[in-house]
């Protein structure tokens, strides 16, 4: 079976994009990732709707990519922050590499909002793509694909 004969439902690529890959998951995941907390901060710092903010924010803690901290500001009622689980952190590479690409093919000559940098050197930090033998960074030509037990035929 080759790979334009073999069904897409079970790859990893969409099933993620099922869950993140909404423009504004994406930015909701960028601010958590930067710290941002509270509904009231993500909704300003976004800019989007607040019955769309919540809907989001719904879907990435039923994912279990957020989960809710209960918090109380002092004469207020009790109210969650949003906060990364694991299965949240572990898409910072990914949010990673989509900022590399912007900043090599979409940024403006003002330059990025943000500089991450490497805390122990201060060097620029980018994503790369290495095998799990602890070679050098490989490129597309340097891998080979191959359809993997969950592949199965087209219907």
């Amino acid at each position: 079976m080759e790979w334009l004969e073999a069904s897409t439902e079970n790859c990893p690529v969409q099933r993620t994009l099922d869950v993140v890959g909404e423009k504004w998951t994406l930015l909701i995941l960028r601010d958590a990732v930067n710290g941002v907390r509270r509904f009231d901060d993500f909704h300003r710092h976004i800019g989007l709707s607040e019955a769309v903010l919540s809907d989001r924010l719904r879907k990435l803690v039923t994912a279990g990519i957020l989960n809710t901290v209960p918090y109380r500001e002092p004469g207020s009622r009790s109210r969650n922050e949003y906060r990364l689980t694991r299965k949240g952190w572990d898409l910072w590479p990914a949010l990673m590499a989509l900022s590399q690409w912007g900043e090599a093919y979409t940024l403006g000559p003002e330059g990025p909002v943000l500089d991450i940098r490497h805390t122990d050197c201060d060097a620029p930090v980018r994503v790369v793509v290495e095998c799990s033998a602890d070679h050098s960074t490989l490129n597309p030509g340097d891998v080979t694909a191959r359809l993997g037990p969950g592949a199965r035929p087209r219907r």
